[in-house]
């Protein structure tokens, strides 16, 4: 096959993994990496699947692999802390069939809550990891990483980075190489990490990476491009391409294979360049090891440890141009905002009129802590709301967490939030947690859970149900109630948190921009009735402004009828015009 076809970072990973002949893949769904999941899931050779999260989507590729066929796994870095436990020890174990971690950064934090670097981790579990700089390479070194898995008996980190996992390049389609299945051997002192067994695989571990480093001099994917010699630049990635831009005649290594470096090959080039200056997106990892081998360069005393680099980065601060690299500020902002017609911004107003604070969470949800909503306090990673909610109680007491609320969505309460309920249960808790469910993994684009009844290919599947998995748990008091039902809802609220027991809300009701959701119509302002009293903005729906008059205003082409401003005024000044009337 000789087709080219212009694709997205993430798509070209998936065609890369296929054409490597891998046959099974278990991932959770995080931006920027979710959409690699979703176009292998279209390939009919590979198995593929959504797993409650990244730990347990690990494991399933490493069975997989200890099987003893080509598996993958995808998640954004804050995943791979998730997956960390496992990743650590199959770091001593290695591999049968050949697997990859693809894992995307986010340098920037556009759709994250730190902005951590992937390499760092790969360095501290002694796994190698390579790093593609366009669409290409990703399909390419994808393939790459499972030759070196297999030849090195190791996994393979595959980083990627939002401007790569969402940035189009042409590729090169080539076949799907059919890989045959390597045999399972039973292997205790490889595959079983008792201590006896682990202390010995470390060596093995120090050896291979060894090994790795003085391949990886002569290895296809690190590339020297020798010009103008004054100027020497060490990078990878996303960063290559700003470096071809933005300083075309300096000489260039190109590192495909970061983790372990080549340090014969890098101390060739620096002899060879006047100054040298390593361009890396967040921690100097090229750059501390560069100069442990002895080797004077700049790095990160010219350049910033935080967000993305660009081209005009470089050109200022290598070329001295008077570049001004400010963002443009003569455009309005646009604050993140709940959708119009989410059931969130439902339950938030409850909270918010009843003086309630929220430990929240990661989703869609964690909005809720802006105005005008205003009501969530916290928010650290996937399930902490439930453990820090825990957390309180036990510090303040009881009378403090009445005047508290746990938020979590579907999702992330079967991600990991289940284990939190637990806990609060075992050791005798009181507080009162809200699983926000609206039926779908909501902010990485609406993905299915175990909780949703399909599969990542859209199959037919068992349904968790929540309120039964919260009543197995031990939880004796749990009330199914839809947030839109604003004076029945305040009601569940008030008797729920006034308990002296671990109590669950589930406030059920879907995404409003679910395929399947139905709008029941459109609300409509009744200027006659309307006193101004501004009730109805107070819950921050985009379909509803204030005219300069002091007039409500009802956007048609953004309200679907939800009726939470409806309920909220006090003079049936709105009134639903329903749908076909």
């Amino acid at each position: 096959m000789s087709e080219k076809k212009i694709m997205l970072g993430n798509e070209a990973i998936a065609r890369g993994a296929w054409e490597a002949g891998v046959k099974v893949s278990s991932a959770y769904p995080g931006t920027p990496s979710t959409e690699v999941s979703e176009n292998l899931a279209k390939y009919e050779d590979v198995y593929s699947e959504w797993a409650p999260n990244e730990k347990v989507a690990t494991e399933v590729a490493i069975g997989a692999s200890m099987a003893g066929v080509r598996s993958m796994t995808m998640m954004k870095m804050v995943g791979l802390n998730v997956a960390a436990d496992p990743l650590f020890t199959q770091g001593y174990i290695g591999v049968n069939g050949g697997m990859v971690y693809c894992v995307a950064d986010d340098p920037g934090i556009y759709s994250s809550q730190n902005e951590q670097d992937t390499r760092m981790i790969a360095r501290a579990a002694m796994v190698p990891l390579v790093e593609p700089s366009d669409s290409e390479e990703a399909r390419t070194f994808t393939k790459k990483a499972y030759e070196l898995s297999e030849k090195y008996d190791t996994p393979i980190i595959l980083r990627t980075t939002t401007r790569l996992a969402h940035s189009q390049g042409l590729v090169n389609l080539e076949d799907r190489v059919e890989v045959d299945d390597k045999p399972y051997e039973r292997n205790i002192a490889k595959n079983v990490m008792m201590p006896g067994n682990a202390i010995k695989r470390h060596v093995f571990v120090e050896d291979r990476l060894n090994r790795m480093a003085e391949d990886a001099n002569t290895l296809d994917i690190n590339k020297v491009e020798m010009n103008d010699t004054s100027l020497g630049i060490i990078t990878s990635g996303i960063p290559y391409k700003y470096v071809k831009e933005a300083l075309p005649n300096a000489s260039v290594l190109k590192l495909g294979l970061i983790n372990p470096l080549p340090e014969k090959l890098i101390k060739d080039f620096a002899a060879k360049v006047d100054r040298l200056v390593i361009v890396e997106e967040l921690e100097p990892v090229i750059e501390e090891q560069v100069r442990a081998m002895g080797i004077e360069c700049d790095g990160k005393n010219i350049f910033t440890r935080q967000g993305e680099y660009s081209a005009n980065l470089l050109k200022q601060v290598l070329l001295n141009e008077d570049l001004d690299l400010a963002e443009p500020n003569d455009a309005p902002m646009r604050p993140p905002i709940l959708c119009p017609g989410c059931p969130h911004r439902a339950t938030y107003s409850v909270l918010q009129k009843l003086g309630i604070h929220a430990a929240g969470d990661i989703g869609c949800y964690t909005l809720g802590a802006v105005n005008p909503l205003g009501v969530v306090d916290t928010t650290v990673c996937m399930g902490s709301s439930i453990s820090t909610l825990h957390g309180m109680e036990k510090a303040k007491g009881k009378d403090y967490v009445k005047n508290w609320v746990a938020v979590i969505g579907d999702s992330t309460f079967l991600h990991t939030g289940v284990n939190s309920l637990m806990n609060m249960v075992y050791n005798k808790a009181t507080g009162t947690v809200i699983i926000l469910d609206n039926s779908t993994t909501g902010m990485t684009g609406h993905q299915d859970h175990p909780a949703t009844g399909k599969t990542l290919q859209g199959e037919e599947a068992n349904i968790v149900l929540l309120d039964e998995l919260c009543k197995s748990l031990g939880v004796k008091s749990v009330v199914v109630a839809d947030p839109f039902d604003i004076k029945k809802f305040e009601e569940v609220v008030k008797e729920e948190v006034a308990k002296d027991e671990v109590s669950v809300i589930i406030a059920q009701s879907p995404c409003a921009l679910l395929k399947s959701y139905v709008p029941k119509g459109k609300c409509v302002e009744i200027p006659e009735k309307c006193k101004k009293c501004g009730l109805c903005l107070k819950s921050g729906c985009p379909a509803i402004t204030k005219t300069a008059e002091g007039n409500i205003k009802i956007d048609q082409t953004l309200c679907n009828g939800c009726g939470l401003c409806m309920s909220t005024c006090p003079f049936d000044a709105i009134e639903l015009k329903k749908r076909g009337e």
